[in-house]
């Protein structure tokens, strides 16, 4: 590998580390804002949604800008959305304010992703394993973030919004060192390439990465202010909840990296989406601090390698036009069931909200067992 690949694929890695810090730490920072200004919870499921959106606009955005501005020009505008947005959210608690804040941060995560994706996978000898590596230092980021946040909560209550804003910094830093013209490996014959549209396959995977982003980020995002509200976690133990499904998503995707590769992906994603639905079920009705903490390890561990695998599924079909299509689309479903959860709860209670995620992984059991079907009907 030469070293400029070496040095991008390096880049993608470390700014994936920084999106995982920044952007995991939303779910904590939101039960912030709650406990701080008294927000109910169906404005808290919008704060969360606002950053979902920007997620979603930013895949599209970037997939856009890339081709005429070059990766770093886009990265530059595009990341800024962490730093701008969590300095709001410590200097405002105006809800206008801390909605477009949530945007910015949204936006940001949504570039970083298709960013390093394209680093990443395209410097990396094995892109199933590079690819794998990223998520990992992504969960890692996510892992440490709860550590950072309750440290910088003993000075005061906005001290974490500063501190994510400065690693919103570093991660806008990062991006200088990407070459000014990088617009990515083959991207003009790609471009042409919309094939996949037609691809009954594509679509059914880009359904299997909406339901594990709408199962994930409900979870990510309401699992502290659950914990909270249930009583079955108090206190700043709650927040460390989140540890606990970084820690096991790390260690799954390690293990999926270097230890027990995939040799059956689509049997592998029927075996993770019905181990996440027994286990979230089983989460959700747990009623002591070991029980709920031991099925969350379970349901992370369980949810893990589903995303990296679906998209690897792809095979011929992934590009930067798929992708750029996929993952957006893909991710308005960590934009519908955080803001149902919240309207949910706001009615009937957080447990009842709560509830409704069961949804997302029934589905997406069910497209796993529709995936491999017309797999073996017509092989790609």
């Amino acid at each position: 590998m030469e070293y400029s690949q070496k040095k991008q694929r390096n880049t993608g890695l470390f700014a994936f580390f920084i999106s995982g810090i920044c952007s995991i730490s939303a779910g904590v920072v939101v039960s912030i804002l709650q406990e701080t200004y008294g927000f109910a919870y169906g404005f808290t499921g919008t704060l969360l949604s606002m950053m979902s959106i920007g997620n979603l606009t930013a895949g599209f955005a970037a997939g856009m800008l890339m081709g005429r501005l070059g990766m770093r020009t886009t990265m530059v505008i595009l990341t800024a959305g962490y730093s701008a947005g969590y300095l709001a959210m410590a200097v405002s608690g105006y809800p206008a304010v801390l909605a477009l804040a949530f945007l910015g941060v949204g936006i940001a995560k949504g570039s970083t992703t298709n960013c390093c994706t394209i680093l990443v996978g395209e410097n990396s000898r094995d892109r199933t394993k590079g690819l794998n590596i990223m998520h990992g230092c992504y969960a890692m980021g996510a892992l440490l973030c709860p550590f950072f946040i309750s440290a910088a909560l003993r000075q005061a209550n906005r001290i974490p919004q500063i501190f994510l804003a400065v690693c919103g910094l570093f991660l806008w830093a990062a991006f200088w060192q990407v070459p000014a013209g990088k617009k990515g490996k083959h991207s003009k014959e790609q471009g042409r390439d919309w094939d996949f549209l037609k691809s009954r396959k594509f679509w059914l995977l880009t359904g299997l990465v909406f339901c594990q982003n709408a199962a994930e980020t409900s979870v990510t995002g309401w699992l502290v202010t659950y914990f909270k509200g249930s009583g079955i976690i108090t206190g700043s133990l709650s927040t460390y909840t989140v540890t606990v499904m970084w820690g096991a998503t790390l260690v799954a995707r390690a293990l999926i990296a270097f230890v027990i590769p995939l040799k059956n992906p689509y049997s592998a994603m029927i075996k993770m989406s019905a181990f996440c639905t027994v286990f979230y079920i089983g989460l959700i009705l747990a009623g002591s601090q070991t029980t709920a903490v031991a099925l969350l390890f379970a349901f992370a561990f369980s949810m893990a390698g589903m995303n990296p695998t679906a998209v690897a599924s792809a095979g011929k079909m992934t590009s930067v036009t798929s992708m750029g299509i996929m993952l957006p689309a893909a991710s308005s479903g960590a934009i519908l069931m955080p803001w149902i959860i919240g309207l949910v709860a706001e009615r009937f209670g957080i447990a009842t909200g709560m509830a409704v995620n069961i949804l997302p992984c029934t589905v997406m059991l069910l497209l796993s067992v529709a995936v491999k079907r017309l797999t073996e009907m017509e092989p790609v």
